[in-house]
């Protein structure tokens, strides 16, 4: 909803709104006034035998109140009491509770009078009640035994007392008894079980009474619950525990609350709704509590008598209670007898206005003496419960009192009459100034005072008076209002009061304003759930006013932004809420206002999110082939579902795989499903709306279709042939749930097609079939039917298949070829018989190939192209062939199987084409008006070149004619140029031309204007330091300020490097080059067509580069003698330390591993010390293998000696230990090598695993 409400006055004076119209006036401060009662106690005042007594009763006047107490319509006198305790100045008195004083001899209706020379005020009857601390009432209590799925009312019995308490069920713990649809509290206090489950066994149900005035908590003893488990717990409908019967009468007052309750008992727990007969709920003050038992409607009036239905159910029945509801009322007011001051002689209409029902009895008090006590007066007269006085008096000033009551309580109002006599005098001050915007409302006030009752009238600065406008209007209190006020109604307003004893008058001045307006409303907004919403909202306003503002609302709050939460985001006229969720949604308000007026705009926001999953899932009406999924769909989010997704799931051939069923409309709460035999169903409903999918539901119960025979044979069955002389059928198998009923076949049955001949039959569970020796490519009839435990599949519609194929043993004849252009050619052919295909005819393939051009007949070997020509076409279209040249060409048929023979080859002569552009065209200074122009004959001629087409044009003047030259084929590739302008650049272009036509133009520029002066250096020399070249030259006088560039680039990078210069700098330093690295170094000149190199030199920057200084030394020949005899000076002493350590015993394999592999030999990982790994040594090759701890020994005892012979000792170069082991040994070695020879280092390995 979108849209701008009225104007909302805000200044002070608004109030005047409530100003009663009828004519009284109020009394200054200056003159007595009559008593008021402003305070007292309670109607209903509650006091426990421990408190004080405290009975309030304050009243205003002047002059001050006197006061005095009834009690039970009998004087209180408050002196004769000891105990009383008396206020100064008030009619408040207490009575302390000392010594246990017996508070219930005070109880009973008291009511206090304050009086004065004017008049005496009475208070409302307080009837006070005085009682004892609550104490729960002595019974028996007995433990409660109930079998399973029963039902079940635990009793509380509160204390009864007038004091208000809350009843709370919980455990010895004092926690809380659980409470949800099964178990819920009633509004008597007892607690009710719909049916009871084994966990609701329990040894302490305590029942708790929280008086919160008296701050005191009692408890019931504890009750027993015994639940006993039951095997046959039986479902059952519902039935009311509470109320009973099937219909009740119940009594609501106005303005009470009203709560109706339906406790049931029933298996499964019903559900509860409920409803309004006559009309509907009244929205805004109804709500469902206690798990929807209770019906509560907050402040009920007469609109709401009629019948309530209270409605449950469950998956066994229904049961209905109605309540028929009748709203009665205590007296209540319509208008109050109102205070007033008359003149003498004046006649006084007090109205007391009430209603109720039972229709209200209303009776007068003067003074608080019933006006049928005092002596009877002509002059007063009570009509319609009005009470009329003619020609008052002095001695009519009094406070009257009205009161009214009916059986459900009683209400009473003071009001006093004050006659006086008085001038007029005028209470609002003098040159008040009024602001107000244009279409709004004014009040102006003039409130007068006087006796008699002055009369007020209103003149604008003109002296014209008001009323003669339709928009004004006078109040009998003075007020002046104007309607719809518009920019002409601004200035000076007078009010003056008249009475008998004389007249005054003020001034008012009104200003217009212009009003606030909202240029630029919020507009409605529709957003995901937990995404950003933005709200904007434009006004203006009058410029005069300084105070403006916009701010924002939701549901009538203004929102705040919040330092550390980030909700809500106000940046000027823009509103952003993040995170905008469910809660979010509403009615947002843009409110413009000023100190003057108030203007709103409103929009929605709506929160849309993927539905909630459909629950509650039931099947109805089970068939053989078919069931009805019923649901109930969750929350759409503000986005309507417009379909279901009908899942289900199979637990035999694909368990737990949900599969889609049928999609229906999102209208719909149930749907028949059409279903398969022999499957056991499960079922499951995805609702989708405008965001996307929900969540699926929960499973349905389980649904198992009886078996039947299939309902379908298998599909896509094809026969063909994997060989030349056999028949492959294939076909795609049923799948799980379109068996039907177990142990699924298939019987397969063939024959050549054509023949009368048997079937062919054999049955097997699952495909392929192979069938051989059949011929070669045959047609075959093939039919396959599904067959189960319940009987055979339809009869099967026959299938056409072929044995496999063979190569074609036929080539196409008639092979001819006919020329296009000089680059196509067709070719055409005649079919190959189908006898000689042997096999599905794919279609044909064109092989062909270049053998020599024949502008210069040399023979070649070439690539061969092939073109394929689909189905059964014989005539093809080749291109993009060479002009000018000779090819040969064959045709064959394929099949699947292969290609046949090819066709004989058939040459093929391409006639000349349109020679490609020449190779190139330089242009030669011959004079101030020549030039030569000098070329090379085409690279692809495409034949013999006849001639060349030249032509030209200047280039600063494009529509000049072109100037064109037919050269005949010359003997040398130039042409001289004559007769050109000397200052004139010119474009040429050169075609070649063949008896095929003219090829493609080169094209190039050129003037006769010399071309640019290439510089000439002398002494051209160069240093070098570690990363740079220091360039030198001498320039000659004639050549001065001439550029040129420098092009470097090392011999090890690809990237060239160009530096501009002037032969005037005479020098140039090349800096950051690579050390020790060569440099190619060109001096370059650019002419008018070419870039000429005029100096080239290689230079070797200073410096050595890093890794040559490494193999500088690496290879100096004492640094290698030097290393060589170290690692021999090691080598000797390992073996020696070797055999000495080892002589004449026996070692461990294992053991001499480990002495020799340090820690430097072991692999390291991640760059970890001393971590050892097995898994991280690298794998044997056919270099020297290290002995590990992996290679397992072949006994404890095994030494060398064992081995016998020499050994062999050889290290890593990390000075592992490599063991080569020669010689016979005493005992068999398993896996060793049966050479005589010594074992090598491989098969020393092998030998030891």
């Amino acid at each position: 909803m979108s849209g701008i409400q009225g104007y909302c006055l805000l200044v002070p004076w608004l109030i005047l709104c409530s100003f009663s119209l009828v004519a009284t006036i109020q009394i200054p401060a200056e003159y007595n006034e009559p008593p008021v009662i402003t305070d007292q106690s309670p109607e209903t005042y509650i006091v426990l035998s421990s408190e004080d007594i405290v009975m309030r009763c304050e009243a205003r006047g002047k002059p001050t109140p006197m006061f005095r107490w009834t009690r039970d319509g009998v004087e209180f006198d408050l002196s004769s009491d000891p105990d009383v305790v008396r206020m100064n100045n008030s009619g408040t008195f207490t009575i302390p509770n000392n010594n246990g004083l017996a508070m219930k001899n005070y109880k009973g209706k008291y009511r206090c009078y304050a009086s004065n020379d004017l008049g005496t005020a009475i208070s409302k009857e307080i009837h006070l009640i005085a009682e004892s601390t609550p104490k729960w009432p002595k019974e028996t209590i007995r433990p409660f035994e109930v079998e399973e799925g029963e039902s079940l009312v635990l009793p509380c019995n509160p204390p009864t007392s007038s004091i208000p308490h809350r009843i709370y069920w919980m455990n010895d713990t004092f926690l809380h008894i659980v409470q949800n649809e099964r178990v819920s509290m009633g509004l008597n206090g007892d607690l009710y079980f719909s049916n009871v489950k084994v966990e609701d066994s329990q040894l302490n149900y305590i029942c708790s009474a929280h008086f919160t005035s008296t701050r005191t908590i009692l408890q019931k003893e504890t009750i027993v619950v015994t639940v006993k488990p039951s095997n046959s717990v039986k479902f059952r409908k519902p039935k009311f525990i509470m109320p009973e019967g099937e219909k009740s009468n119940y009594l609501a007052l106005r303005g009470k609350d009203l709560k109706l309750e339906c406790i049931t008992e029933g298996l499964p727990t019903p559900t509860i709704s409920w409803t309004r007969v006559d009309g509907p709920m009244p929205a805004d003050r109804v709500s469902y509590e206690n798990y929807n038992k209770t019906l509560h409607i907050n402040s009920m009036t007469e609109v709401d008598d009629g019948e309530y239905h209270c409605a449950v159910e469950n998956t066994q029945g229904t049961a209905r209670h109605s309540y028929s509801v009748m709203v009665e009322a205590a007296p209540y007011w319509i208008k109050k007898p109102e205070n007033g001051v008359y003149g003498i002689g004046e006649t006084v209409r007090l109205g007391c206005e009430v209603e109720g029902k039972p229709k209200p009895k209303i009776t007068w008090k003067i003074n608080g003496e019933p006006i049928g006590k005092l002596d009877p007066d002509q002059r007063r007269i009570v009509k319609d419960g009005a009470l009329i006085l003619r020609d008052v008096i002095t001695e009519d000033t009094a406070v009257w009192q009205c009161e009214a009551a009916n059986k459900h309580g009683y209400i009473i109002a003071n009001a006093y009459i004050n006659i006086l006599k008085l001038p007029p005098q005028i209470l609002t001050q003098n040159n008040k100034e009024y602001a107000v915007v244009q279409d709004q409302t004014v009040f102006m006030d003039c409130k007068a005072f006087g006796a008699p009752q002055p009369q007020v009238q209103w003149e604008n600065e003109d002296g014209e008076p008001v009323l003669q406008d339709v928009r004004y209007f006078i109040y009998t209190n003075g007020t002046l209002r104007i309607r719809k006020a518009g920019k002409n109604d601004s200035g000076l307003y007078n009010c003056s009061a008249n009475n008998d004893l004389g007249s005054t008058a003020i001034t008012a001045v009104l200003n217009v304003k212009n009003a606030t307006r909202i240029i630029e409303p919020p507009k409605n907004t529709k957003v995901r759930n937990n995404t950003k919403a933005n709200f904007e909202c434009r006004a203006i306003f009058d410029a005069s006013l300084d105070e403006t503002a916009i701010h924002w609302k939701k549901g009538g709050v203004e929102i705040h932004e919040e330092g550390d939460n980030d909700k809500y985001f106000i940046e000027k006229e823009k509103l952003t809420i993040n995170y905008a969720n469910f809660k979010d949604q509403g009615t947002y308000t843009c409110v413009a206002n000023t100190t003057l007026d108030s203007v709103e705009a409103h929009a929605d926001l709506v929160v849309i999110e993927r539905p909630d999953p459909p629950y509650d899932l039931k099947l109805y009406d089970h068939e053989d082939r078919s069931v009805r999924l019923a649901w109930t769909a969750g929350k759409e989010h503000k986005s309507p579902i417009h379909e279901f997704i009908i899942e289900f799931e199979e637990d035999v051939f694909d368990k737990g795989h949900w599969q889609k069923l049928e999609t229906v409309d999102g209208s719909l709460d149930s749907v028949e499903l059409k279903l398969s035999p022999f499957v056991n169903y499960q079922f499951r409903v995805i609702a989708i709306n405008g965001v996307g999918k929900s969540d699926a539901s929960k499973p349905s119960e389980r649904f198992q279709t009886p078996p039947a025979a299939p309902d379908k044979n298998p599909a896509e069955i094809i026969g063909k042939g994997n060989d030349s002389h056999n028949l492959l059928i294939t076909w795609k198998q049923l799948r799980g749930i379109d068996w039907n009923a177990p142990n699924l076949r298939y019987k397969v049955m063939w024959r050549e097609k054509g023949k009368e001949d048997p079937w062919n039959e054999t049955t097997i569970d699952t495909p392929p079939l192979l069938i051989e020796n059949t011929p070669i490519f045959t047609e075959y009839e093939i039919q396959i039917q599904a067959i189960n435990d319940e009987g055979m599949g339809p009869q099967p519609v026959s299938q056409v298949g072929y044995s496999g194929e063979d190569f074609p043993t036929a080539h196409p004849d008639n092979v001819t070829v006919k020329t296009i252009n000089s680059t196509v050619v067709s070719v055409t052919w005649q079919r190959v018989p189908k006898d000689k295909i042997r096999g599905h005819l794919l279609g044909y393939k064109i092989t062909y190939w270049k053998v020599q051009s024949r502008l210069h007949r040399r023979k070649r070997h070439t690539h061969q192209h092939e073109v394929r020509i689909p189905h059964d076409v014989t005539h093809a279209i080749i291109t993009n062939l060479d002009p000018y040249s000779e090819y040969m060409l064959k045709v064959k048929v394929y099949n699947g199987k292969g290609d046949g023979p090819p066709s004989p080859a058939v040459t093929v002569l391409t006639p000349e084409g349109a020679p490609g552009k020449p190779a190139s065209l330089k242009i030669e200074h011959l004079s101030d008006t020549s030039l030569i122009l000098k070329w090379t004959q085409p690279h692809n001629p495409n034949g013999i070149i006849i001639g060349y087409e030249l032509q030209y044009q200047k280039v600063s003047d494009p529509e000049s004619i072109f100037e064109s030259i037919n050269i005949p084929n010359p003997v040398g590739l130039n042409w001289t140029v004559a007769n050109l302008s000397p200052t004139s650049k010119y474009k040429f272009y050169l075609t070649a031309m063949t008896n095929g036509g003219l090829g493609r133009p080169i094209v190039i520029e050129g003037s006769t204007i010399p071309e640019k002066v290439v510089p000439t250096l002398n002494n051209v020399t160069y240093s070098t330091g570690d990363n740079y070249i220091h360039l030198k030259w001498i320039t000659h006088e004639l050549e001065q300020n001439i550029e040129f560039q420098i092009h470097y680039k090392s011999n090890k990078s690809e990237d060239i490097h160009k530096v501009k210069v002037n032969t005037t700098e005479m020098s140039l330093k090349l800096q950051n080059l690579d050390p020790g690295s060569s440099y190619n170094i060109k001096f370059k000149a650019l002419n008018r067509t070419d870039e000429v190199t005029f100096w080239e030199d290689d230079v070797q920057v200073g410096g050595v580069v890093p890794s040559e200084m490494f193999e500088s030394i690496a290879t100096q020949g004492w640094f290698i003698g030097l290393i060589s005899a170290i690692v021999l000076l090691i080598l000797v002493l390992l073996i020696i330390c070797f055999i000495k350590r080892n002589k004449g015993g026996k070692y461990s394999v294992k053991d001499k591993e480990d002495a020799h592999v340090d820690s430097e030999a072991r692999p390291m990982k991640d760059e970890t010390f001393g971590e050892y790994s097995d898994h991280e040594e690298k794998p044997f090759t056919s270099s020297q293998p290290s002995l590990n701890g992996d290679i397992k020994p072949l006994g404890s005892d095994d030494s060398l000696a064992d081995y016998g012979g020499s050994v062999d000792v050889q290290f890593n170069e990390d000075g592992s230990f490599i063991g080569q082991y020669s010689g016979a040994r005493e005992k068999d070695v398993t896996g060793g090598n049966d050479s005589s020879g010594g074992t090598s280092p491989v098969n020393a390995v092998r030998a030891l695993e």
